[in-house]
């Protein structure tokens, strides 16, 4: 089947979809950028996803391409056209299409959008929980903002193919005072020798992830304790759990870090749980 991509108001075959050269995504990384599980045919979280989309786009000083309601047919139209029973829709706006300068566009032009849609394959997804994950350690070098969800992510690429370098899946950032911020593409926690489950707060540090949000509610009905707060490198080599959050993954258990094994080796109770709760919790368009 071929796929099915929309771009600035058209559905084109995706072999077929194209922005501008002079894009400000493609030439800046001017833009943002959300990715949606979806699940049964049905968006995860839209209406969180939006929001957050729309608060990146504020920081950036870029309108709305459109409404809330006009951008979720898009979305949806895309994930039918596409047939995706599991798996994910990424959505990107970027400043439009102007000539090279620094500079704002003036006047404005009218931003740039792109959706996109691909299938994943549950079961391997399913089999990567089971047996949970190793991530490294890499220097955070990220810019100060990471709280807003650009595009340029030109780090978190490093890292990634860092941990795969490595025959690890994920890397984890760590900052200069030995605190883990975030994965590359991830939220990371961990439970403590006491059953306690950490993750680090919302700040510009990380990104506010939608998986992460809605985690906190499973977390609370399952009688555990949190706390917000950063925990370094030497916490999470002796935690009992560890585990990251994304929309792609959910909840994925990480059994090393750095080649240290964490806790048992094996996913844990926690985890496993709170992955198996989640879409209770979540909300199903």
């Amino acid at each position: 089947m071929c796929r099915t991509t929309y771009v600035n108001g058209r559905y084109l075959p995706h072999r077929n979809a194209m922005v501008h050269v002079e894009d400000r995504g493609y030439q800046f990384a001017d833009g943002v950028y959300e990715v949606c599980e979806v699940r049964g045919g049905r968006l995860v979280d839209e209406r969180r996803h939006l929001a957050r989309l729309k608060r990146s786009l504020d920081e950036l000083r870029i309108r709305m391409p459109m409404s809330f309601a006009a951008l979720g047919i898009v979305l949806r139209e895309v994930v039918a056209r596409n047939r995706i029973g599991y798996g994910i829709v990424y959505l990107q706006v970027t400043r439009g299409v102007a000539r090279r300068d620094h500079a704002f566009p003036v006047p404005e032009v009218p931003p740039s959008v792109v959706v996109t849609a691909r299938a994943l394959n549950q079961a391997r997804n399913e089999a990567l929980a089971a047996k949970g994950i190793a991530v490294v350690s890499v220097a955070d070098n990220r810019w100060g903002r990471v709280d807003i969800k650009t595009i340029g992510l030109l780090p978190n690429v490093l890292a990634r193919q860092a941990a795969l370098d490595q025959g690890a899946r994920d890397a984890w950032f760590v900052n200069r005072d030995g605190a883990v911020t975030e994965g590359a593409s991830t939220n990371a926690w961990i439970v403590t020798a006491a059953g306690t489950v950490v993750t680090r707060p919302a700040d510009h540090a990380i990104l506010r992830g939608i998986t992460r949000t809605v985690l906190f509610d499973v977390i609370k009905t399952q009688g555990l304790h949190l706390e917000e707060r950063a925990f370094t490198l030497a916490e999470a080599y002796a935690a009992r759990e560890a585990f990251v959050t994304a929309a792609s993954q959910i909840v994925l258990p990480v059994v090393r870090i750095d080649g240290r094994v964490i806790g048992e080796g094996k996913p844990g109770p926690v985890a496993t749980a709170l992955r198996r709760e989640f879409h209770r919790y979540a909300e199903a368009g």
